[in-house]
C-alpha cells in the first residue's frame, strides 16, 4: 500500500490533520513534502523525528481538537532547529497544517506521494524477487518483467506493474523514458538479447540512463564480445553495469544483492539528470 492510499484508507476512521514539509533551510532532518497524518488514535508518516516532530504532533492535536475553523488549518509555521528546539541541525523548516475531514479533503491535496523513478526488472527469479522487495519502499515504480508465466507473487502494490514477454526484449521498446533497467533473466541468452535491445534503444532515444547485468566480468567480458559482432561500438558498450551492485559488498544471497543494488540505483537515480522521476501512483 501507497503512503497515499495509506492515509486515505485511515481516513475512513474520521478526521485527520496532515502535517507537511513546505520549504527547509540548511541543515534539516527532512525534505519538502515529508509529511505525516495525525487521526484520533493513528499516526503515519514523519517530518523529521526529535523536538520538531514533537512540536508538531503538539500543533495538530490541537487543530484536531478545534476542527476545520481552527486559524492554524492551512497556516505554515517556521521551525528554527538550534538549541531552544533542542536540535543542532541548525537549519529551520517550515510546516503547513491541514485539516482533513475526510478522504475526499486528502485527494484534493498534491504531493502526498513522492516522484518515482521508473524502474524496469527483468527476471522474477529469486533475486528479481528479493529485489522488488527491497525497492518497495523507496521512491521507485516499477515494472517487472519475465517470459514466463505464474512467477509474479499475488496482491502486489500500485507501485509494480508485473507482465509476461515472450521473447522478453520485446518490452524493451515500451519502457518508460529515465528507466533504470536491471537485467537478471533465469537465462544468458535472455540476459543478452535484452543487453543487446536496450543498447539499441539507446542509440535511437539514449533515454535509458542505467543498464545493469547480474553476473561476472567473465560474463560481461564474453557479452562485450559478441555485441560487438553485432555491431556496437566500444562506447555503447561502456554504458552497461556488470556486475550490479555496489562495490566492496561481496555476498551472494538474494538478500544481499537486492540491499546493494537498491542502493545503487539510490545513488545513481538521485545524481543522473536522464533518470527521470515521475509523479507517484
Amino acid at each position: 500500500m501507497t503512503d497515499r492510499a495509506a492515509l486515505l484508507r485511515a481516513l475512513e476512521q474520521g478526521p485527520a490533520v496532515l502535517v507537511t514539509v513546505s520549504a527547509t533551510r540548511g541543515s534539516v532532518p527532512r525534505e519538502p513534502g515529508a509529511w505525516l497524518a495525525l487521526g484520533a488514535d493513528w499516526l503515519l508518516g514523519s517530518v523529521g523525528g526529535g523536538h520538531l516532530e514533537l512540536q508538531a504532533i503538539a500543533a495538530a492535536r490541537e487543530l484536531l481538537q478545534q476542527g476545520s475553523a481552527s486559524p492554524l488549518n492551512g497556516q505554515i509555521r517556521r521551525y528554527a532547529l538550534g538549541p531552544s528546539l533542542g536540535q543542532c541541525c541548525g537549519g529551520s523548516a517550515e510546516l503547513q497544517f491541514h485539516y482533513l475531514a475526510d478522504a475526499a479533503a486528502a485527494s484534493r491535496l498534491p504531493g502526498l506521494e513522492p516522484a518515482r523513478v521508473p524502474v524496469a526488472i527483468f527476471g522474477a527469479g529469486h533475486v528479481g524477487q528479493a529485489l522488488v522487495q527491497a525497492l518497495l519502499p523507496l521512491p521507485f515504480s516499477l515494472r517487472w518483467i519475465d517470459s514466463r508465466d505464474g512467477l509474479f507473487p499475488a496482491g502486489l502494490p500500485e507501485t509494480v506493474q508485473a507482465e509476461s514477454s515472450d521473447p522478453v526484449q520485446l518490452a524493451v521498446p515500451e519502457l518508460a523514458p529515465g528507466s533504470l533497467v536491471l537485467i537478471m533473466s533465469f537465462s544468458h541468452v535472455e540476459d543478452f538479447e535484452l543487453v543487446a535491445a536496450c543498447l539499441q534503444r539507446q542509440r535511437e532515444r539514449a533515454d535509458l540512463p542505467f543498464i545493469g547485468l547480474i553476473g561476472s566480468q567473465t560474463k560481461w567480458a564474453s557479452f562485450r564480445q559478441r555485441l560487438q559482432a553485432r555491431g556496437f561500438a566500444p562506447q555503447e558498450l561502456a554504458s552497461v553495469i556488470c556486475p550490479i551492485g555496489l562495490p566492496g559488498i561481496a555476498g551472494k544471497q538474494p538478500a544481499v544483492i537486492a540491499a546493494s543494488v537498491a542502493a545503487q540505483l539510490l545513488q545513481f537515480g538521485s545524481s543522473v539528470p536522464g533518470a527521470r522521476a515521475v509523479p507517484g501512483r
